[in-house]
């Protein structure tokens, strides 16, 4: 069986072995093509970087030459280690390993940066080539958008008419600045058409892009003022609905356990409340509606914290009340037990006894009278109490233990019960019979 084991272990080394020169070889033929695929890129990039020059201008493939530098650096680390690799003496296996797996990861480098160059090239490229049809869709664009204008204005007056000026902050302006970014982009596609016919191709695509992007924020504005008078409206829809809610919560409320968090979240409602102006009176809707919906969902949540503490004050108030009556239950049943066998009863028995009663004496301190009325919200409070009463019944236990073992102790020894005699005498008549 022993040397079954050996040679089922031999077996098994040898088939991780050949596993894991196989996977090193794939590894550096991968290393090999990947060094060859990178290097045909770079071809391939040097060619797209004289093409997007006679199109785009030296200063457009400024990138492309800086990243083309960089990627040339590490593709001559990677063929430095691809020839240590074939040298006679490379190095031990795991070496030639970690080579080859830089040498993958650095082509892989290589060609993704100089896919993200060309690619952005491109794109620019494909803008240039179309720059008159941009040009013309710019220009149609600006006539729509300068339609629009007027009747941004008139909404504008319309809202301020019926909003308070807090409200209108966000759209007030926007009809203005979108007038002005029309004509800005006006003045860009010119510009960018001018550039385009002196066959300043870089520079028109610049300019085109800016008349495009302030073509699309000028949009955006005069959208923004025509989407705000359908928000003002269901604003003002959802706060009337939502005071009349938030009246009902207060009303319900008064109903719920009483605690300071509640009543102070009850005035911050009551006041987000008397803030609505009365009917007539320009308003912020949306500013309304923040503050009773956070002032509502407040006071919910600590309606529910106070229902749980109330919940769950009960159940440990009596847990507090049943470990005193315990305590009290067990120190009067040792009490009676040792009270009826006086003289049985050893020194140990009645010293548990006295430290339990002691031990009561300061619970009750604890308690502030002999009631042991429990009132308290403290957690530390009815932790330690649960303590303290567990310890008089503990000692009144022991006691109660105790004496039994002496009373049973007295009674294998013959001794009458009942008979009179001082404490310790059970241990005199054990020394008496032996």
């Amino acid at each position: 069986m022993a040397g079954f084991r050996v040679r089922c272990l031999r077996v098994g080394r040898t088939r991780g072995a050949s596993e894991l020169a196989v996977r090193d070889a794939d590894l550096a033929k991968r290393a090999g093509s990947a060094l060859v695929a990178a290097d045909d890129r770079v071809r391939v990039a040097v060619d797209d970087l004289g093409f997007a020059e006679a199109e785009l201008g030296h200063d457009a493939t400024t990138q492309l030459r800086e990243t083309l530098v960089e990627v040339r650096t590490h593709l001559n680390d990677a063929f430095r280690l691809h020839r240590i690799n074939h040298d006679p003496m490379p190095g031990s296996v795991d070496e030639v390993r970690a080579r080859n797996l830089r040498i993958v990861q650095l082509c892989e480098w290589a060609e993704d940066a100089l896919d993200r160059q060309t690619s952005a090239l491109a794109e620019r490229a494909r803008r240039v080539r179309r720059a008159p049809e941009v040009a013309a869709a710019v220009r149609a664009d600006l006539e729509r958008l300068r339609a629009r204008i007027p009747n941004a204005r008139d909404i504008v007056d319309r809202l301020a008419a019926r909003y308070a000026r807090e409200a209108l902050a966000r759209v007030d302006g926007n009809p203005a600045e979108a007038d002005r970014l029309i004509g800005f982009a006006e003045h860009s596609v010119a510009v960018a058409e001018v550039r385009h016919a002196a066959g300043h191709r870089e520079q028109a695509s610049v300019a085109l892009e800016a008349s495009t992007a302030s073509v699309q924020r000028a949009s955006s504005l005069l959208d923004a003022v025509e989407t705000f008078e359908v928000e003002a409206l269901r604003a003002e829809s959802m706060l009337v609905a939502l005071v009349e809610e938030c009246r009902r919560d207060l009303a319900a409320a008064l109903e719920e356990p009483r605690s300071r968090r509640v009543a102070d979240v009850v005035g911050e409602l009551q006041a987000a409340l008397a803030a609505i102006p009365q009917a007539g009176v320009n308003t912020d809707p949306f500013a309304h509606l923040s503050r009773l919906r956070e002032a509502r969902a407040t006071l919910v949540a600590a309606i529910a914290a106070a229902r749980e503490r109330a919940t769950d004050l009960i159940p440990l108030v009596d847990h507090v009340h049943h470990a005193i009556r315990d305590a009290d239950r067990r120190l009067d049943v040792a009490r009676d037990a040792i009270a009826a066998h006086p003289g049985w009863i050893s020194a140990e028995a009645l010293t548990s006894l006295a430290e339990s009663e002691h031990a009561r004496i300061d619970l009750g301190h604890l308690l502030g009278g002999a009631e042991a009325v429990i009132t308290t919200t403290d957690q530390d409070h009815r932790e330690q109490v649960i303590a303290m009463a567990g310890r008089v019944a503990s000692l009144a236990s022991e006691s109660l233990r105790r004496a039994r073992n002496d009373i049973e102790a007295s009674r294998r020894h013959g001794r009458p019960l009942g008979s009179r005699g001082r404490v310790g005498s059970l241990a005199d008549e054990r020394s008496v019979a032996r």
